[in-house]
């Protein structure tokens, strides 16, 4: 028995192999998950900077969205900043035209032309905010500028569905209307 209890006894002072090595094997366990738990934290931190990125780059895309649009806003209220002004002068336009019209059945050349020469400066200082007359008269109706005031039996063939008579001058401003011409169309 004694032979029993000291083989017992020497086998449980002996250190086994697989203890020797479970130390190592321990440590390089733990070694293993700290770096399998930085390569975690490392594919989070990528995630985390590759959604920053993406934030920054779709601000920065909405900033020149806007920056675009506020240019063009800025541009089309530096166009037409006078709109209410120029829309405002066109019954003067037209009354100036009509006083021409009559002033030259009745007053000589001499005298007309201090007249015209009003009317004329009036015109272009419009043109030049970039005023512009339509040219309605024999051209083919055009509910988009023209505004019919009534229709008359067309004096010839060619002149059906066309603007026979202009009522009232329609005009563009930078090329949009700002008043449509009033006209009589053939039919």
């Amino acid at each position: 028995m004694t032979e029993q209890n000291t083989t017992e006894a020497e086998l449980n002072s002996t250190p086994l192999s697989s203890d020797i090595n479970t130390d190592e094997n321990v440590a390089g366990i733990n070694h293993l998950n700290e770096q399998i738990a930085e390569e975690g934290e490392m594919e989070k931190l990528k995630e985390a900077v590759e959604e920053e990125k993406n934030k920054y780059l779709y601000l920065m895309a909405e900033f020149d969205n806007f920056r675009r649009r506020t240019a063009k806003e800025r541009m089309e209220l530096i166009q037409t900043a006078g709109k209410d002004v120029i829309i405002s002068l066109l019954e003067v336009m037209d009354d100036a035209e009509r006083a021409e019209n009559e002033l030259s059945k009745t007053l000589e050349a001499k005298e007309l032309e201090g007249v015209k020469l009003v009317f004329h400066k009036l015109r272009s200082v419009l043109q030049n905010k970039g005023l512009k007359p339509m040219d309605a008269k024999g051209k083919e109706f055009d509910a988009d500028q023209h505004e019919a005031i009534t229709e008359i039996p067309a004096p010839t063939d060619e002149l059906k569905g066309k603007v026979v008579d202009e009522i009232e001058k329609g005009y563009l401003l930078n090329d949009k209307i700002i008043r449509f011409a009033k006209v009589v169309v053939g039919k």
